[in-house]
């Protein structure tokens, strides 16, 4: 029988694992990056942010402009309440992408490991084939 030899790769992805956002490499800035979004990217930031907001809101009604009242609901109110609630669908998206890494991951775990198997077989009826061939030939 011939003798088998897995690919290299196939080992080689069994040790290192799905590549997820965990994974990377951030230094000290995107520590600091992180904590903060963290901090930050929560609804309860979101509805402290939007107290915040309405508190200027009388001061902005009282000045009578439309464009301060239009000031007020672009700058304090949407950009406030906006920026945490933007931050939360992104931690949202980013647990589903590395969910999705994760399965594309095993799923290609298992292609390369039939793919493997797939080539140890035909390497034998290879070789079969050749040792039948031979047989034949060596008959007549």
């Amino acid at each position: 029988m011939p003798i088998h030899i897995p690919h290299p790769w196939i080992e080689k992805r069994k040790k290192e694992g799905p590549h997820l956002a965990k994974h990377e490499h951030i230094g000290l800035n995107g520590k600091i990056a992180s904590i903060v979004t963290v901090g930050i990217g929560t609804m309860w930031t979101a509805y402290l942010f939007a107290g915040l907001a309405f508190i200027a809101l009388p001061a902005a009604i009282q000045q009578g402009s439309p464009t301060v009242v239009i000031n007020w609901l672009s700058s304090n109110f949407l950009q406030l309440v906006l920026l945490p609630i933007i931050i939360v669908g992104q931690q949202i998206q980013a647990k589903a992408s590395d969910k999705q890494a994760e399965q594309t991951f095993k799923d290609a775990e298992t292609i390369l490991e039939l793919q493997d198997e797939v080539h140890r077989l035909i390497k034998i009826n290879n070789q079969l084939t050749e040792e039948i061939h031979a047989a034949i030939v060596k008959k007549k």
